[in-house]
């Protein structure tokens, strides 16, 4: 077996371990069974089992960010944070792993969380920096509202989103339809709040100039996330 399909296979078991028993329950011994290698196999990959689920984590943010630039890149009006975040909420709703994540479910996650946000912090860090360059484009391209500061529109963002994330498990109850229309309701709060009004032909425009810049932005956040994958892994 090829070492990339053999670690493809372990990331696979941990990714269903770490979902069905949670971080604290889920052991080296078992991801090998379950991906049918040996212990030693794993350890070929990942120096510890935080390091592997780390790697976990990191892997489906990456098909995360790699779906939200495939999106931009085929229309530029995908770069509108209502847009955006109609596209990240879909993706959220379909990767278990992503939704932990974003919401920090103790369940799933347990201490991975905290170590997480100490082993990935510049990683976040460079997150947050670019969503506040992107709004700055925006801004000045006409297409996100200047009268309250970038920050404050960050947060925005992010509480919005993690709001109606949250909302699948504590208000599972009495949500509307299927996630489609969950996420339409989300764009449309979304562009309530920060987007400016303009006709079509003028918002098609304005995005068309913006999106080179801040396809760059995400382009480099993922190889970043694609650097901190490989530093993960035992070479």
């Amino acid at each position: 077996m090829e070492r990339a399909e053999r670690g493809e296979r372990i990331l696979a078991a941990a990714r269903e371990l770490l979902l069905a028993w949670g971080y604290q329950r889920v052991t080296i011994d078992e991801i090998a069974r379950r991906a049918k290698v040996g212990k030693g196999t794993v350890y070929l990959h990942w120096r510890t089992k935080e390091a592997l689920l780390l790697a976990v984590l990191l892997k489906y943010k990456s098909h995360s960010q790699r779906r939200e630039l495939e999106r931009m890149r085929a229309d530029p009006l995908e770069i509108l944070p209502s847009r955006m975040m109609h596209g990240h909420y879909r993706d959220l709703m379909e990767e278990p792993v992503l939704r932990a994540v974003y919401t920090g479910d103790p369940d799933v996650l347990g201490r991975l969380n905290g170590i997480a946000q100490k082993e990935l912090a510049g990683l976040m860090a460079e997150g947050e920096r670019v969503l506040h360059r992107h709004l700055e484009v925006l801004r000045e391209h006409g297409l996100v509202r200047d009268d309250t500061e970038v920050s404050h529109q960050c947060y925005v963002l992010m509480t919005m989103t993690t709001g109606f994330v949250m909302a699948e498990s504590l208000l599972f109850d009495c949500a509307p339809g299927p996630a489609e229309v969950r996420a339409d309701i989300l764009a449309r709060t979304v562009r309530s709040a920060l987007e400016t009004p303009a006709c079509p032909d003028s918002s098609a425009d304005r995005a068309s100039a913006a999106a080179p810049e801040i396809i760059a932005l995400y382009e480099h956040l993922e190889e970043l996330s694609e650097q901190e994958m490989r530093r993960q892994l035992r070479h």
